[in-house]
């Protein structure tokens, strides 16, 4: 790993470049490794053990708020308090939230309370044992007084057809945070709240349909998306500029609703329907269009791509981080038109950029590019998918990609990895402080590397040593 966890450091220095980050004694002896890295979000660092054991290391936010989010904040990871009967297979972290998988397909989510939906509550970090307190009434959507009620059981299963109408639009200032809103003329400004209420949530089962299995998570800075083994999408937490997909400004949903990601341009025009996490039309043995097989949550947009290569985005647009050709907010999910002749394979979103790799292993990019995030070589925004004509990336083929807040980086198919943007906390691990604009390699001294997965101020990888 690389970069900026304060509790690493006595002296609060950042790593600027690769450092092992070493299983803990007592976890190794019982035959434990790493499985998988996860990022992180504020100050915190999180990775996924053989043995499902979720870990944590890192520290607090300068202002010294940890929300319950990253457990233990010193320089060894240590496994976050979740019940022992069960075994995380993936995770992700946003701002100040996260949220993880079981082998199962079953949801825990922790951290800020908009962020976490009504749940069955599975642990109180301030008392000893678990609380058993099942709160699976209806989600409600607030805005200065007045609610929208959203329907914690949505109509829509994994045989549906029917597409699930997003709740009215509603206006209004937008709840307080106590943390300052980038904003245009466009938005209304926010107030300070006054509050002193406790901001954190322990860890909760998040409740679904009936059968519903996640198989994918992504956590944004105040939204998170969850994907189901048929493709379909899920989406709960903070949507005022959109990036819940839901075609409204709605502030608030308390509790997983579907996002319809498939547009009627990917069906024949003879067919009406629109799929919402099922294979085939209603009716017909013909599939009516795709499902989605990647997510995304960025710091206040979202993308998709679908099983047929096609991406769509949703979300806040302000810096062209949705790719439409234009600034605006973009609130449901709406294909990328200019790329549609490219299929594209796995996407990340930073905090106001998108990056996405094809099939064919190109990186396209475009949104916010005020550190270079981009790769394209300068600091202008693009507000369409720009193809990354670096050459160091030429004649690889990229496989995965990851986006921090400000930075960016992929991993290719032979275990190279490359980072460019900002670098103030070395979040890049090319052993300095010096932002980039294009793609550099990360010298990484291993057999192979398997994964890459970038926090908001830190890089981690997943590297396989030779036996």
């Amino acid at each position: 790993m690389w970069g900026y966890l304060p509790g690493v450091s006595q002296q609060r220095s950042p790593l600027l470049g690769p450092v092992p980050v070493r299983m803990p004694d007592a976890a190794a002896a019982a035959g434990d490794a790493w499985r998988d890295v996860a990022g992180g979000g504020c100050g915190f660092a999180m990775a996924v053990s053989d043995q499902g054991k979720l870990f944590t290391w890192g520290s607090t936010d300068d202002m010294g708020q940890s929300y319950v989010t990253a457990g233990k904040h010193e320089e060894t990871p240590e496994a976050f308090p979740l019940p022992s009967d069960i075994a995380i297979v993936r995770a992700d972290a946003g701002w100040a939230h996260c949220v993880a998988i079981t082998g199962k397909g079953d949801v825990y989510t922790w951290g800020w309370k908009e962020c976490v939906p009504t749940g069955r509550v599975i642990a109180d970090h301030s008392a000893t044992g678990a609380m058993d307190c099942d709160k699976r009434q209806s989600g409600v959507a607030t805005d200065q007084g007045n609610s929208i009620t959203v329907s914690p059981r949505s109509k829509v299963s994994r045989t549906s057809t029917k597409a699930a109408s997003g709740p009215a639009e509603s206006r209004g200032t937008e709840d307080s945070t106590k943390r300052r809103r980038l904003s245009s003329s466009k938005h209304v400004a926010e107030s300070e709240s006054s509050s002193d209420e406790n901001l954190s949530a322990p860890p909760c089962v998040v409740t679904f349909n009936t059968g519903v299995k996640i198989v994918e998570v992504a956590a944004g800075g105040r939204h998170t998306l969850a994907l189901s083994d048929f493709g379909q999408v899920w989406g709960w937490g903070y949507g005022g500029e959109g990036q819940l997909g839901l075609g409204s400004r709605i502030r608030t949903v308390s509790f997983p609703h579907p996002i319809p990601c498939v547009q009627p341009a990917f069906c024949n025009k003879d067919r009406t329907g629109i799929v919402m996490g099922s294979r085939t039309l209603e009716g017909t043995n013909d599939r009516a269009a795709t499902c989605v097989k990647a997510i995304a949550c960025g710091g206040r947009h979202s993308a998709v791509v679908t099983d047929s290569g096609a991406l769509l985005t949703f979300g806040w647009g302000l810096y062209g981080q949705c790719g439409q050709g234009n600034t605006d907010d973009i609130l449901s999910p709406t294909c990328v038109s200019s790329i549609m002749g490219v299929k594209m394979q796995r996407v990340a979103a930073g905090l106001w950029h998108t990056v996405c790799t094809s099939a064919d292993g190109d990186v396209y990019s475009f949104g916010g590019n005020q550190f270079g995030q981009l790769g394209t070589g300068s600091d202008q925004a693009e507000i369409v998918p720009k193809l990354v004509e670096a050459s160091e990336l030429e004649n690889k083929h990229a496989k995965g990609v990851s986006c921090g807040a400000r930075h960016s980086a992929v991993i290719t198919d032979k275990g190279d990895v490359f980072c460019w943007g900002w670098n103030k906390y070395g979040q890049l691990g090319l052993g300095d402080s010096t932002d980039r604009n294009v793609p550099c390699q990360v010298p990484v001294e291993a057999y192979n590397l398997l994964n890459v997965s970038c926090g908001w101020w830190h890089t981690l990888v997943l590297v396989e040593y030779p036996t």
